[in-house]
C-alpha cells in the first residue's frame, strides 16, 4: 500500500499511544486534556495511521510527501447531528423572525417543518442527491471527516425513505464516514392534526420496519418538546426503533424540560441532542449515564435562543458532543470551526473542552471512536491540516478566517 508522510507539524494534536489512552466518551477532567506531539511526523499507510513521532526520528522516504510547514494538524472534525438532505432553503422564515415571529409561531402556521416536508415531498430522488452532495463537499472543506445525517422533512412513508435511500447513496459515494438515523417522527403532519394516534403508529408499524428491512438507518430519532411529540410517545417509537435494531438519538430540551432525558437514558440512547434547557435532576441523570449530551450552539444563536448550560453539564462530569445541527430552519450552516466558536464564546468551554466535543466524543456520539476522532496508530486517517497558527485557541478565536488548508480522508488528500 502507498505511504503518505506529513512532516513539519507545528503540533500533532489528540494523539494517543499505547501507554496513553483516553476513555472515550471523554468528560470531566479528560475533556481538559488534548495529548500532543510538537514539531511532529505522521505517516500514513493506504488509508489508516501508521506512525507518528517528533521530527527528531523522522522517516526519510515515503510515496509522497507533504511539508506542512508549521501547520497544526488534528482529526478531522466529527458532526453528530445533522438534517443534510433538504430541498431548498427557508430564509422568509428568516424575515418573519425579524419581525417578531417565534419558531413556534412559525412552524404553527404551517412553517418550519412542515414547509421543508411540503418541498421535499415534491422534490426527485436526483435533485435531493445533487443539492446534498454540494452540502456534504462543503463541510469537507471545513475539516468535516463523519457526519450523521437525519430523514425527519418526508413526515410520510415514500419521503423519508426517500431520504434516507439519498443519505445511502451519499455515504457509498463520499469520502466521509456517513451514519443515518430515522426521524419519522419530526412533526406531526396537517393530515394528522386531529389524529396523533395514527402518525405514531405509522412511524411504528410502518416507517420503522421498512427502513430497517431495507438497511437504511442506524438509529431512530423523535423529536420530543411541547407541540411536537410527547414524552410517552416518544418512548413508544424508541422502544419500536429498539425491536428493530435502530439505537435511540432524540431531540429534546430544545425549549421546554419535559422528561425527555431520562426516557431516552432509560433505553439506553447514544445520544440526547440540543439541551437548551437542562435543570439539575436531568444533569444528574446524565451524568450517572453512557449517553452523550450532543449540544448544537448555532441552533440558539440563528434563533436568537438561550444557550444550554454546557459549563455546569461539564463540572458535573457529563460527556458532551458538539455538533452543528445543519438544516434550512434554524442552523443553515455545517461550518464546524464555528461551533467550536461559539462553544467557546456563549457555551464557556475552552478551546480543549471544545476540541475534544467535536472530535472524539463526536465519533463516539456516531459509535465511530474505535476508527476516528484521534491520532492512534491503527485508526482511519481523518485529518485536518491548519495554516500555521500560534496556539490551538486560535482556532475558536479567529471565527471568521478559514484556517483549514487540507483535508485528509480515509488517507487521500481531498
Amino acid at each position: 500500500m502507498a505511504t503518505l508522510l506529513l512532516r513539519n507539524i507545528r503540533q500533532l494534536v489528540q494523539t494517543e499511544t499505547e501507554a496513553q489512552t483516553w476513555p472515550s466518551p471523554r468528560r470531566a477532567e479528560a475533556m481538559r486534556v488534548l495529548p500532543s506531539v510538537d514539531d511532529a511526523w505522521l505517516l500514513i499507510e493506504g488509508e489508516r495511521i501508521l506512525d507518528f513521532g517528533p521530527m527528531s526520528t523522522c522517516p526519510e522516504r515515503a510515496d509522497e510527501v507533504i511539508d506542512v510547514a508549521g501547520g497544526t494538524v488534528l482529526p478531522a472534525w466529527c458532526d453528530s447531528h445533522t438534517h443534510l438532505v433538504f430541498a431548498g432553503s427557508r430564509e422568509t422564515e428568516f424575515v418573519d423572525r425579524i419581525h417578531g415571529l417565534s419558531y413556534e409561531e412559525i412552524a404553527r402556521r404551517g412553517g418550519g417543518i412542515l414547509n421543508s416536508a411540503r418541498r421535499l415531498q415534491d422534490a426527485s430522488e436526483d435533485d435531493l442527491f445533487e443539492q446534498a452532495w454540494r452540502r456534504l463537499e462543503e463541510v469537507k472543506g471545513y475539516g468535516t471527516g463523519a457526519i450523521e445525517i437525519k430523514s425527519g422533512y418526508g413526515l410520510t412513508l415514500e419521503a423519508e425513505l426517500k431520504m434516507l435511500r439519498v443519505a445511502k447513496r451519499l455515504a457509498e459515494q463520499s469520502s466521509l464516514s456517513i451514519k443515518t438515523t430515522l426521524l419519522g417522527a419530526h412533526a406531526l403532519p396537517q393530515a394528522f392534526k386531529n389524529n396523533r394516534e395514527d402518525f405514531v403508529k405509522l412511524v411504528i408499524e410502518e416507517m420503522i420496519p421498512r427502513v430497517a428491512d431495507e438497511g437504511l438507518a442506524e438509529y431512530i430519532d423523535v423529536f420530543c418538546e411541547k407541540n411536537f411529540f410527547s414524552v410517552a410517545e416518544a418512548d413508544q417509537i424508541m422502544a419500536a426503533g429498539l425491536r428493530f435494531g435502530l439505537k435511540p438519538k432524540i431531540h429534546t430540551n430544545q425549549f421546554n424540560s419535559m422528561g425527555g432525558i431520562q426516557a431516552a437514558v432509560q433505553r439506553g440512547a447514544i445520544s440526547v441532542d440540543h439541551l437548551e434547557v437542562v435543570n439539575q435532576e436531568e444533569i444528574d441523570c446524565l451524568r450517572s449515564a453512557e449517553t452523550i449530551a450532543t449540544l448544537l450552539p448555532s441552533a440558539p444563536f440563528f434563533l436568537n435562543d438561550h444557550y444550554p448550560p454546557a459549563r455546569e453539564m461539564l463540572d458535573a462530569g457529563v460527556a458532551i458532543a458538539l455538533a452543528t445541527d445543519f438544516n434550512p430552519g434554524s442552523t443553515p450552516s455545517g461550518r464546524m470551526p464555528f461551533v467550536l466558536s461559539l462553544a467557546c464564546i456563549k457555551l464557556r468551554m475552552t478551546p480543549e473542552e471544545a476540541i475534544n466535543a467535536a472530535t472524539i466524543n463526536g465519533a463516539a456520539a456516531m459509535e465511530l471512536a474505535d476508527e476516528l476522532g484521534s491520532i492512534r496508530v491503527g485508526k482511519i486517517a481523518n485529518l485536518l491540516i491548519t495554516s500555521p497558527i500560534s496556539s490551538l485557541a486560535y482556532i475558536p478565536y479567529a471565527f471568521g478566517s478559514d484556517l483549514v488548508k487540507k483535508v485528509i480522508l480515509r488517507g487521500e488528500v481531498q
